[in-house]
């Protein structure tokens, strides 16, 4: 009787596993081992040697969660060992489990001088030695699982301080290891095969042909002396091997990368040393293989290696010089790309590439961001205006509801600005150039027909460890394999000129690419974003302030200071920093942080203001808001007092808070249950406005990561008041629900068209969603929320799935809804989660209701996630148009500032056009003294204005975003500056003194 295709495949499966896997060691020697466990944050090399070290066995257990043990490992090579066909390596395993690395223990091995030899992880833990005595040093990492293998359960181990004491890893191994590479080479062999031979279809012959090449394989190999019949065994292989891919084959560029998150499992301290430790197998790898290049973005992992590993740093300078390693991608991290504000994305350009063009003389000009959760439509701009020329993503590829049509595609964003763009069809940015991953590329590319070359990112990632040896010899197996895809190993840059030209018109994505899943993240942890935020403005003031003062000659301008603060800023605005969706060590760090950014910046602020406003002690109020407000000028200050709070007066039913352009009238249990636009005689609401919501929020998979829209389905509204009171020029209203107690405050100035209100938590939910609504009578099919640099339409309607699974949605400082003639807009200081959806009043009127959502409270990864006290600032204003939102959102999260001074302070910067926005004044950053302004068309339309400038200058002129002049440069000497500006358009100036 014939054995079954299965039990060949049975057969072949246990003999690769059991027989042939073992055999790549032929013999293998203890070595002698003595240990330092550091008592509490790492140490450098060069401190630790220093030491006392004391022996340890193998077996002990070692090291605390987040703890670090130094090991140094001394012997002797066995004579006889190393001969040809061989390789001597030291083999350590500090307690690895089965899952990839990056999620558990990790070292770092120096040599004695305090070179860094390479990383040990769990699936690359053997280091080349010899010749001569053994002499190593290991830091070994006792980083915890924290992920739990991805259950995310609840757990400790995220803070330092809850964390225990006690040893997690147990040292199994320390050996030194004669590795035999003939057997090592027909594992790969048998490796590849076997992954091609899984995805070929049963009937066809070439996988018959695999198959029986395997069975004479395990034939002609003896398992009792592997060693010496794996030749044959590679001999009964080559054929099989040998045969040529197809002509029609999918080509797959295979770039080397390692995805290396700057925080999210663990803080950012031991992502420095990540990066050390993959930067190293790396540089060894390159050694090794002359056809290894590697992408790596992120000019902040880069900056950590020159301040830490200056000598790991050069190194890399080296192979970038050679172009194998290659800088990739242009920004200080790759960020979030939907809550930093349009200058902060800016600027993670303007410092990523300028230090790569700094340290490398190198410029990226792609954008690569394969993990960030969703990408801003006003991106492929900003990306332009940069520099850039391609963009990577492949996070979207996690979509729950709908599939991106295209992989290799247009993306327009707001602005008409296009990017050539590709979105790696193999649908994982840690490929191990497997036999599933690449027929995964060529099954699913979508634009077979028109094009067929794709780019696949290979090397372990998230947590680091990046490609290994393994990797290249499947890359060099595949790069003509009948049945596989080609694979060539490649640069970023190299496939997109490939790309562009086999695909000179591909269709066009427009707008923003949302993903439709991991929507929490745009409010779990409040306190991250609130730093975010009120960095990002005090950043501006600070600029703004120092750049007029600097300009009349009243100071100097804080460079260092400011480039720290920003450095700080742009770090922070990782994709798993802002969303929320790290640990509990990186939040408290980030608030820490963020802490240090304030109080840098507020003297920084207060000393500008000062000299600009002179001797004096009149009140000065000064206006950073790019709108007039408090009676101030956009960019400037005036004398006078900030405006007057109205006061409440009391009604028959409640409250009433009133001026002359809005009405707010509230009931006796304080809810806000009116509020007219007394010049369009018309009410805005539709139903108690400002209204609490608490939602239940279990996420299907992923808790800070996600909300699904089931939340839904368990709504309890806080309608009832523990206290309603008059304060002065506010009213206070008190609530609870269960452990939580909400303190509403409301207020409306004298002279204002807003509601301001003021939301003050002292949260203790678990797994609860509270949301903010506002139902208004206004009938929009459509709302608009700002992003970065304008703002963009989305749908309030449900007609297709990706309107329905558009349910949740980022915004920065506004929201506006609208019908023709009348429109509400509702504005945030730090809250950047909104829904919009519709309802029907009972007359069958259209409701637009309007959601923030303001506080989350996830399990994992931080289980204490949101809890404690919060204050949340929110506007309501009738708003005809979105420049009124726009207006309210400024003001709102610009607050005027008053100090003592002698008198008024001219703009420095002026723009003749409501519609055209002033989003940065600074000095260049070359340091040249010139002045640099960022300003943008704010209404989607086509505009023109004039640009004034209070000081003599000589020549004016636009640049790109890295302050550059460009083909396309306008130029401006001896005349008014004058803009024509299409809609939503960016435009940076530099000004030179006259």
């Amino acid at each position: 009787m014939h054995d079954t295709t299965a039990q060949i495949e049975m057969r072949i499966e246990r003999f690769v596993r059991e027989r042939i896997a073992p055999a790549v060691e032929r013999r293998h020697v203890a070595l002698g081992v003595t240990a330092w466990e550091v008592p509490g944050e790492p140490v450098p090399f060069g401190e630790a040697v220093a030491r006392e070290f004391t022996p340890f066995a193998v077996g002990r257990p070692w090291s605390k969660p987040w703890g670090t043990t130094w090991f140094h490992v001394t012997g002797e090579i066995p004579a006889g060992w190393g001969g040809e066909g061989t390789a001597v390596e030291l083999v350590v395993d500090l307690g690895f489990s089965a899952r990839q690395p990056g999620f558990q223990a990790e070292g770092l091995v120096y040599r004695p001088d305090g070179t860094i030899v390479k990383g040990l992880e769990p699936l690359n833990n053997a280091v080349p030695v010899g010749p001569g005595p053994v002499d190593l040093y290991v830091e070994a990492a006792s980083n915890p699982d924290v992920g739990g293998h991805y259950f995310y359960l609840p757990t400790p181990l995220g803070d330092k301080a809850t964390a225990g004491t006690e040893p997690i890893y147990t040292l199994r191994r320390i050996d030194l290891v004669e590795h035999d590479l003939t057997v090592r080479h027909l594992l790969r062999d048998c490796w590849t095969l076997t992954g091609l031979m899984a995805e070929l279809e049963p009937s066809l012959p070439r996988r018959a042909e695999i198959l029986r090449a395997l069975e004479r394989m395990c034939d002609v190999v003896d398992p009792e002396r592997v060693a010496e019949t794996a030749a044959a065994g590679r001999k009964a292989l080559a054929d099989v091997l040998a045969s040529p891919a197809y002509a029609s084959a999918h080509q797959v560029i295979a770039v080397g990368h390692a995805h290396i998150d700057s925080a999210w499992l663990w803080p950012t301290r031991e992502t420095i040393r990540k990066c050390a430790r993959t930067f190293s197998n790396v540089l060894a790898l390159m050694d090794e293989y002359p056809d290894f290049v590697f992408a790596c973005s992120s000019a902040q992992q880069y900056a950590w290696m020159k301040d830490h590993y200056p000598e790991l740093f050069e190194r890399i300078r080296a192979r970038v010089a050679d172009g194998r390693f290659v800088p990739v991608g242009g920004m200080w991290v790759e960020s979030d790309t939907n809550l930093p504000g349009g200058e902060a994305l800016a600027r993670q350009f303007v410092q990523g590439k300028g230090f790569f063009l700094r340290e490398f003389g190198f410029e990226p000009d792609d954008v690569w961001l394969p993990d960030s959760f969703g990408y801003t439509g006003a991106l492929p701009q900003i990306a332009r205006a940069a520099g850039a020329n391609s963009f990577l993503t492949q996070k979207i590829s996690w979509n729950e509801t709908n599939r991106m049509p295209h992989h290799t595609f247009w993306w327009e964003g707001i602005d008409g600005t296009r990017i050539f763009t590709h979105f790696p069809p193999t649908d994982t940015y840690n490929s191990d150039l497997s036999g599933a991953d690449l027929a995964r590329a060529q099954r699913q590319y979508a634009e077979k027909g028109v094009s067929n070359i794709s780019l696949t990112p290979f090397g372990f990632g998230d947590g680091g460890g990046g490609p290994t040896r393994e990797m290249m010899e499947a890359a060099a197996r595949t790069r003509s394999l009948e049945g596989s895809p080609r694979v060539e190993v490649g640069t970023p840059r190299e496939f997109f000129d490939r790309a562009k030209a086999s695909h000179p018109a591909p269709a066009t994505w427009s707008g923003e690419m949302y993903l439709e899943l991991h929507r929490g993240t745009y409010t779990s942890q409040a306190k991250t974003k609130q730093g975010n935020r009120r960095s990002e403005h005090l950043l501006r003031e600070a600029e703004l302030w120092h750049a007029t003062a600097a300009w009349r000659g009243l100071g100097e301008y804080p460079y260092e200071a400011l480039d720290e603060a920003w450095q700080t800023v742009l770090l922070q605005q990782f994709h798993d920093i802002l969303p929320g969706s790290s640990i509990a060590w990186v939040h408290q760090e980030a608030e820490r942080n963020y802490a240090e950014v304030a109080a840098t910046l507020e003297p920084l602020i207060d000393d500008a203001q000062r000299a600009l406003a002179g001797p004096g002690e009149s009140e000065v109020v000064f206006n950073a808001a790019p709108v007039a407000a408090a009676g101030a000028p956009a960019l400037g200050a005036v004398t006078g007092a900030l405006p007057s709070w109205v006061a409440p007066a009391a009604s028959d039913s409640g409250w009433v808070l009133e001026n002359t352009s809005v009405r707010a009238v509230f009931d006796a249990d304080g809810l806000l249950v009116s509020f007219v636009d007394r010049a369009a005689d018309r009410e805005v609401l539709a139903s108690p406005a400002a209204l609490l919501q608490v939602c239940r929020d279990l996420p299907n998979q992923w808790d800070a990561w996600d909300i699904n829209e089931h939340y839904r389905h368990s709504i309890v509204e806080l309608r009832d008041a523990d206290e309603v009171r008059a304060t002065g020029d506010a009213l206070v209203v008190r609530r609870s629900f269960q452990d939580s107690v909400f303190v509403q405050t409301f207020r409306l100035g004298a002279d204002a068209g807003e509601l301001e209100i003021e939301t003050r938590v002292d949260w203790h939910e678990q797994e609860k969603l509270l949301k903010l609504a506002f139902p208004l009578a206004v009938h929009a099919d459509r709302a608009a929320s700002e992003i970065q640099f304008g703002h963009i339409q989305r749908p309030t309607h449900t007609n297709t799935s990706w309107d329905a699974a558009r349910f949740e949605t980022a915004a920065h400082r506004w929201v506006h809804v609208a019908e023709p003639g009348f429109g509400v807009a509702v504005a945030n200081d730090s809250t950047y989660g909104h829904d919009i959806t519709r309802r029907w009043a009972e007359d069958g009127s259209t409701v637009t209701l309007v959601r923030q959502s303001l506080l989350r409270a996830p399990r994992f990864p931080d289980p204490e996630a949101d809890q404690g006290e919060h204050v949340l600032r929110t506007a309501l204003r009738p708003a005809p148009t979105v420049l009124e939102a726009l207006d309210t959102g400024y003001r709102l999260n610009l607050p005027a500032r008053v100090v003592s001074g002698g008198g008024p302070v001219a703009p420095l910067v002026a723009v003749s056009s409501p519609a055209v926005v002033v989003e940065a004044v600074k000095l260049a950053e070359d340091r040249s003294g010139d002045l640099v302004i960022r300003l943008y068309e704010a209404r989607g339309g086509r505009a023109r204005t004039g640009v004034g400038i209070s000081e003599p200058f000589a020549r004016a002129w636009t640049t790109d975003l890295l302050e550059r002049e460009t083909p396309q440069t306008r130029s401006w000497a001896g005349k008014p500056i004058e803009l024509e500006l299409r809609p939503f358009e960016i435009v940076t100036l530099r000004v030179r003194r006259g």
